[in-house]
């Protein structure tokens, strides 16, 4: 007997290293793909220009006698999401420095000049050999892993190294690989987490049924972003002329599919002004939005005092306004719930007014408890939102009420920074 458990142990033992063994293989071959993919494609360029200087630039910009805190975040929307915690770290605790890391291009790039960290950098790809030279270079105090970031060999090293790492804002599905019957070696990653700060107590159960106990639901610290964008919001002079105190309608991070419906409305319905922010922002896309409009237009880059009065519609056609624009709505539209899935709801919501998205929002939680809040509506095809909107323009009490509703969840569900820093020790 005792020689069949010994057998089944060295069996599992040899089944972790194979997995773990086929990780390091998937790792590099995404390695070299995006090697290969970097003289055609322009992302894929930019990420290995940024992962040739990663070591150099870290041995220049980090100071020795500095302790770092070591922020990483796929990409812009975790960054954001981790943003208020740097920054409130960033006040609280002085002394210490901030190594930021991205993952994506499309975070780097926007980012790389962030005054928030003292260091501004890719994450060199979780292979062994990266993450110890990294690791050795950097030598951060503790870590902060943003929502879904669950590098294997970074985390088994800094357990090895015996360094504080945190998941801030992450959630877990039941389809996730942590629980499936072959998902040991990814269960083992979990563990190397010193807390996790989940958004929600299903994702608690979930981590308690495969033993995993260091765990607090905190919330979702993006409520506290959006608050804090809103107090930070531009005041944008061209955009409140538009509006002149006209019922406007803000669609945010739009699609195609998302333009055929909202533009049609708009095209029949004159007291209503319409606000277009396409998350894709190319001459070729603006150019179907223009072909789509029977009423006047004006770009942002081409508006002046003059004629962004004589439009009904401005097209946004620049990044980084969206998130201030949203105060200058009475309604908002969010975009990409015709694809692969809603862009950011939260950002409109918090300004109190009612938010419209399509049929593919079940990932995000936050879509569909401000559903259940009664702040936001899914719509399938224009005849509902046609209905929807009309009810909105006809009774002033249900569009306010549904937009209080909006701006509710959001200020009720803020707090998820201060509750992590008050489980933290510095």
């Amino acid at each position: 007997m005792p020689g069949m458990f010994h057998s089944f142990f060295n069996f599992q033992f040899l089944i972790l290293n194979l997995i773990s063994m086929l990780y390091d293989l998937a790792i590099g071959i995404y390695d070299l793909l995006v090697h290969l993919a970097a003289p055609f494609s322009r992302k894929p360029r930019k990420m290995m220009k940024g992962h040739w200087v990663v070591y150099e630039l870290l041995r220049q910009q980090l100071e020795k006698d500095v302790r770092y805190i070591w922020f990483h975040a796929a990409s812009l929307g975790e960054f954001e999401q981790g943003r208020p915690l740097i920054e409130k770290i960033r006040a609280k605790y002085p002394d210490y420095g901030i190594l930021l890391t991205f993952f994506s291009p499309s975070g780097y790039e926007v980012r790389k000049n962030y005054r928030g960290a003292d260091v501004v950098c890719y994450l060199p790809f979780d292979k062994p050999r990266n993450v110890k030279k990294f690791l050795d270079i950097a030598n951060p105090c503790m870590a902060f892993f943003i929502k879904y970031e669950f590098w294997k060999n970074y985390l088994d090293e800094l357990h090895k190294r015996r360094i504080p790492v945190y998941s801030v804002s992450s959630i877990f599905r039941r389809g996730q690989v942590f629980f499936k019957w072959y998902g040991g070696t990814y269960r083992h990653v979990l563990r190397n987490f010193d807390h996790l700060f989940v958004q929600n107590e299903r994702s608690k159960r979930y981590l308690g049924k495969i033993g995993i106990s260091r765990v607090t639901v905190v919330g979702d610290t993006r409520f506290d972003r959006v608050l804090q964008i809103r107090e930070e919001a531009k005041d944008l002079p061209l955009v409140k002329l538009f509006k002149n105190n006209t019922m406007t309608f803000v669609a945010g991070s739009s699609w195609q599919p998302d333009e055929d419906l909202f533009i049609e409305y708009f095209n029949n319905h004159p007291e209503v002004k319409l606000i277009i922010a396409p998350h894709v922002i190319d001459e070729n896309h603006l150019v179907e939005i223009i072909r789509k409009l029977k009423r006047s237009y004006v770009r942002y880059t081409r508006a002046d005092e003059k004629n962004v009065q004589k439009a009904d519609c401005l097209i946004i056609d620049c990044f980084g306004l969206l998130s201030s624009i949203y105060r200058y709505g009475e309604i908002a539209y969010i975009g990409g719930g015709f694809g692969v899935g809603i862009h950011n709801t939260l950002e409109a919501a918090v300004y109190g007014i009612p938010v419209i998205f399509g049929p593919k929002y079940q990932k995000f939680m936050e879509a569909m408890q401000l559903i259940e809040a009664k702040g936001a509506f899914s719509i399938k095809n224009y005849e509902e939102l046609k209905e929807l909107l009309d009810r909105m323009l006809a009774d002033e009490v249900f569009l306010r009420e549904t937009g209080t509703n909006a701006g509710y969840y959001v200020t009720s569900n803020a707090g998820a920074t201060d509750k992590v820093l008050s489980m933290i020790n510095f």
